[in-house]
């Protein structure tokens, strides 16, 4: 069904013309299209201010450089995202689209958390509930928060040794659908942090039989499916709708994402359509959409050959700093555990506790000694993120420089064994309601059996140990105590060192 839009990038257009050929994915219209504007040198009585960098600070200028600043364009642009349709943009999302095999495709600028919220909206509307992973990414909780739905959660598979949690198993995902038999929607998350990847096919079988769909945090995976050595994209195993955080891998710029939703009915994409307005800046970078055009084309074209490249360099580098003394490196062994059905090698995930320091005490002397940046440490783990189109060398002279700094480290001793997070807490109020309900700030011990207005994960695990509408126990304080002592931060903690928490007054009770 053809759509007007409302505006020439909130386009509703589902089914307006056939797909375009696969022979078109070599080409990128809308990042085509605004260099064409940017560079042919017209007259710009619109915005920006800074006029395509002639007015912009030198500074920026000198920082960015004025080809960037020529592309920053506005909305509305006559032959960009104006005009005959379709359109370049709308063009470059239909092939977005194609290339992941879903019905239809959003560009986002504010990142996977702006699909999150879009979702909840279509979903989870005030008296609907969902079913959610317990260590889903924030933004799906602050989802429910403004759609003013409810959740009931699925907790994954933990490994306390290493403080890590994995996906859900299709059997826990039956459970909660089961406790929640009016469910719209199962949101999941695969892969993990860690580059762990669930059983997407089995829990997709098991959300449709109850009459529910499969949302897939993708976010981590945006280049599954795109080598045979990785797992499949979610959309061709059954998941009806993906989240894809383009910029953390395949190479968007940051902050730009796809959210895709698969063909079929279980997922309106009318209704998530207009969520996706309702959430969307009305001044949304050209550069970040160009981006995600460019990263498309990329991957499409050329993703096998770069991510074979890059594996095999992976290959390398694991089998380097596995050779470290007291190190292992996670990755195939772990597959056919609880919660994880395929891994990813573009992360390389490694256990440190044979060498008596700290995950966090290696990443400082990796950043002191040779200037490397690790994506996480953790009390007993390093993790390393590559890319689509990873450089070689840079990583072959980290492998060197890993080994080095194991050899001459002081060992401080056995590293501390996290237990496992609280089980399920008492659900006192909606999400919504805790959030934007009257709160005070009280001490941590004072707060208990209070009802929590704000959401606290620790990182390690990543695993939500509360969240508002809760009732906050003994336990929970306990727990979250025990994470900032051995240096885990607490995510979404208005304190971060966990004395005082705010719960709602005693009158929203």
């Amino acid at each position: 069904m053809s759509v007007q839009p409302e505006d020439a990038l909130a386009a509703d257009v589902v089914t307006a013309e056939p797909a375009r050929p696969r022979a078109a994915q070599p080409t990128a219209p809308y990042l085509e299209a605004v260099t064409a504007y940017g560079f042919r040198g017209s007259a710009r009585f619109h915005v920006p201010g800074h006029k395509g960098g002639e007015g912009a600070d030198p500074g920026l200028r000198s920082a960015v450089g004025d080809r960037a600043l020529l592309l920053d364009l506005p909305q509305d642009i006559e032959g960009v995202d104006a005009g005959p349709k379709p359109t370049p943009y709308e063009r470059a999302e239909r092939l977005a689209a194609e290339a992941y095999g879903a019905e239809r495709t959003w560009f986002l600028t504010n990142g996977a958390t702006q699909g999150n919220h879009a979702l909840c909206l279509a979903l989870a509307p005030p008296g609907h509930s969902v079913v959610l992973q317990r260590n889903s990414h924030a933004s799906l909780i602050d989802g429910l928060i403004l759609s003013g739905g409810s959740a009931t959660w699925i907790a994954p598979e933990y490994d306390p040794e290493l403080g890590m949690a994995h996906g859900v198993t299709p059997e826990a995902l039956e459970g909660a659908l089961a406790r929640t038999p009016d469910a719209r929607a199962a949101f999941i998350v695969s892969p993990t942090y860690y580059g762990m990847a669930a059983d997407v096919e089995a829990c997709a079988e098991v959300a449709h039989a109850a009459g529910a769909a499969l949302i897939v945090d993708n976010a981590w995976g945006s280049h599954f499916g795109f080598h045979p050595e990785l797992p499949k994209c979610p959309l061709a195993v059954g998941a009806d709708a993906m989240l894809a955080s383009t910029h953390k891998i395949v190479g968007s710029l940051t902050q730009s994402a796809m959210l895709l939703v698969a063909h079929g009915d279980r997922v309106d994409t009318s209704a998530v359509a207009r969520a996706v307005r309702l959430v969307r800046s009305t001044s949304p970078s050209s550069l970040l959409m160009a981006s995600l055009d460019a990263a498309r084309r990329q991957l499409a074209v050329h993703g096998e050959t770069l991510l074979g490249r890059t594996i095999q360099a992976s290959t390398r580098a694991r089998e380097a700093i596995s050779a470290a003394a007291g190190c292992t490196v996670l990755g195939a062994g772990m597959v056919g555990r609880p919660g994880i059905a395929g891994w990813d090698p573009l992360r390389i995930v490694i256990d440190v506790r044979g060498t008596g320091c700290t995950g966090y005490d290696i990443a400082a002397e990796l950043r002191a000694s040779y200037d490397i940046y690790v994506e996480l440490a953790t009390h007993v783990t390093l993790v390393l993120v590559l890319g689509l189109r990873q450089p070689v060398e840079p990583l072959e002279r980290m492998a060197h420089d890993f080994t080095e700094v194991i050899k001459r480290m002081e060992r401080s001793g056995d590293t501390p064994t996290l237990r496992p997070p609280p089980g399920a807490l008492e659900t006192a109020v909606a999400p919504r309601d805790a959030f934007l309900g009257a709160g005070e700030t009280v001490a941590a011990s004072d707060a208990i059996g209070r009802i929590s207005c704000e959401s606290v994960a620790g990182y390690p695990p990543g695993v939500p140990v509360l969240l508002p509408g809760e009732r906050i126990t003994a336990d929970v304080v306990d727990y979250l105590r025990e994470l900032t002592a051995v240096g885990a931060r607490l995510h979404g903690a208005e304190d971060p060192s966990f004395r005082t928490v705010r719960v709602l007054v005693e009158d929203e009770r």
